[in-house]
């Protein structure tokens, strides 16, 4: 069974599914090409352990013994001996082969490969990897430290010994995998998108303000978060990513960018991590324990 796993990149993503796996007692190394973004990341992380600690979900030796796990370096010949590596960057088709090009370079043949994407073609991504045989998706569900739900999905290369050894992994985490077919948004995305894009054209329109959405979704839906505290935590900048490469790959018009992330965007109002989105923040730490 694998017991050291790659992170490739630490944004909102990449520090949930690196927590996860720590947690679980994988020796976990987090690649990032930013020093700055690996020292946050670990910021986030320990406060986030602090928290569950404060909660009664982890004893003080375990919150220990889990950062002890996590190792950031801005090398990524470091993740030369991952048995399995997860890439956690933005959604760009070009941007993954790059990176999965360079890491098929430094890793072994047998390291399996893995893609947190949410949108791209699982089949697509393992053609520029060097391993398309071993190549699955993995797509967790946001924030991966607290919702045990993976999205499984095989490429059409994809050899029926990865996809065991994966399912296997995903179990090992801690995790619930489920299986779906390499379609754009698999399942959760292919609602997610449009749900949200429709909460934000009725603020667009003046229908209500993001605060009394939140509070109608919740209070009718019984979700734990409304549609722009969501957001908020996602982003506005990839919630543009994933609106341009759903919309790009289906041309359906409820996944087109609206508008007013484009604007956000341009203020610098990108959610949580900036301070604003919809909603204001005092601190830009990850929420919940």
């Amino acid at each position: 069974m694998t017991r050291t796993v790659g992170v490739a990149g630490c944004g909102t993503m990449g520090v949930g599914i690196a927590i996860v796996a720590a947690r679980a007692g994988f020796t976990v190394r987090v690649f990032d090409t930013s020093s700055e973004a690996l020292d946050r990341a670990h910021e986030q992380t320990a406060d986030f352990l602090k928290k569950s600690v404060a909660r009664g979900k982890l004893s003080p030796s375990d919150r220990d013994a889990t950062l002890a796990r996590l190792i950031g370096s801005t090398r990524i010949a470091d993740l030369a001996d991952c048995e399995f590596v997860i890439e956690a960057i933005y959604e760009n088709l070009t941007a993954k082969h790059d990176l999965f090009g360079q890491l098929d370079q430094v890793c072994p043949p047998e390291t399996i490969f893995a893609s947190n994407t949410s949108t791209i073609s699982i089949t697509e991504i393992a053609a520029g990897s060097g391993r398309a045989d071993r190549f699955v998706g993995m797509h967790f569900c946001l924030p991966a430290q607290l919702m045990r739900l993976v999205e499984m999905s095989p490429g059409l290369n994809t050899s029926d010994e990865t996809w065991r050894a994966a399912w296997a992994f995903c179990e090992a985490l801690g995790q619930k995998p489920v299986a779906t077919s390499d379609t754009p948004g698999f399942v959760l995305n292919y609602f997610l998108i449009p749900y949200h894009n429709d909460a934000i054209r009725l603020v667009e329109q003046g229908v209500a303000s993001p605060a009394d959405i939140d509070i109608a979704m919740k209070a009718a839906m019984g979700y734990p978060m409304g549609p722009f505290e969501l957001l908020d935590l996602v982003g506005a900048d990839t919630q543009k990513l994933l609106c341009d490469a759903m919309f790009g790959l289906t041309n359906e018009k409820r996944a087109a960018c609206p508008p007013l992330i484009r604007r956000m965007i341009a203020a610098g109002h990108l959610g949580k991590k900036s301070g604003r989105g919809f909603h204001h923040y005092d601190d830009s730490k990850m929420f919940g324990a």
